[in-house]
């Protein structure tokens, strides 16, 4: 079985528009196949640098002398470039989907296919796991996981059902939390409702929309000018907030205008939103919900 199988390879690095000499970044390593296409590309003065927090990933290191892999999360890429002396790249990479080896190793939690204990964490050092936030959370605080993270109008319900359930006994196993649950889980939409379910409860865990904002707000300032970004987003929480920024620099609110009603971004789209092909998505069936966006530094 394949560590994880790279989406929209060849999209995703045609967009970093690679100069032979240039200094990269690939900050979601994984299993290496969007780094080992870049590094193809780079000639015998380019450098690439790659992040990923979990340590997993790290038995799949490329020995490549242009290349390191830095084991941290990329919510911190100024500050380690910084210290392996590098203020500046000519592109950055980012494919933001948890990897196929996280969802096909069934201790990780993070597979709706498995009974598992809740875990669902990308760096397993973190103290905050799946547990805590089913068994330690209040109730609004679990609505508002459900809700913000899931996007699921049931989240209420949901919500109050688990505290319910945890007065009397600790919920350890993903089993356990599709038992109590099971009133909102139809046949027809089980596997749907599940994996927002479960999405919902990753994003907390994991702080992936905290990490993606500061990740994102760092670019601008470490890209050269006309420096790429290659950005895939895998739903549309992320997806929004990547679009928002390439558009404005912001992620809320509206930038402040001059007098004739102008304003400054850092970045400027590349070409159109890109998907994968029916052929990929028949191949690779996790690349279905991909949305790659290309960004320039202005």
């Amino acid at each position: 079985m394949e560590y994880h199988n790279p989406v929209l390879l060849n999209e995703t690095v045609d967009g970093l528009d690679i100069k032979p000499n240039g200094v990269y970044v690939d900050v979601t390593f994984g299993g290496g196949g969007h780094s080992k296409e870049i590094l193809k590309r780079l000639g015998e003065h380019g450098k690439l640098f790659a992040f990923d927090q979990d340590a997993d990933a790290l038995k799949n290191k490329i020995d490549d002398p242009r290349f390191t892999l830095i084991h941290e999360n990329f919510r911190y890429i100024k500050r380690f470039l910084r210290f392996h002396g590098v203020k500046e790249v000519d592109g950055i990479l980012a494919d933001f989907g948890v990897s196929s080896h996280q969802f096909d190793v069934a201790e990780r939690g993070f597979s709706t296919r498995f009974a598992a204990n809740l875990d669902m964490r990308m760096n397993q050092k973190n103290d905050l796991s799946a547990f805590h936030v089913v068994n330690e959370y209040d109730e609004e605080q679990i609505k508002q996981v459900l809700l913000q993270y899931g996007e699921l109008r049931a989240a209420p319900a949901m919500a109050r059902l688990i505290v319910d359930y945890r007065k009397n006994e600790v919920i350890k196993t993903s089993d356990q939390l599709k038992t109590i649950l099971k009133k909102f889980l139809s046949p027809k939409h089980e596997n749907k409702i599940l994996a927002q379910i479960y999405q919902a409860i990753r994003i907390e865990v994991n702080q992936e929309i905290e990490a993606l904002k500061e990740f994102l707000s760092q670019t601008p300032e470490i890209l050269k000018p006309n420096g790429r970004l290659s950005l895939i987003s895998y739903h549309s929480l992320e997806d929004r907030l990547v679009k928002r920024f390439i558009r404005n620099g912001l992620f809320e609110g509206e930038p402040e205008r001059d007098v004739f009603g102008r304003f400054e971004v850092p970045l400027k789209k590349v070409g159109k939103l890109i998907i994968p092909s029916a052929e990929e998505i028949k191949i690779n069936n996790r690349a279905r919900s991909a949305k790659l966006r290309i960004a320039e530094k202005i």
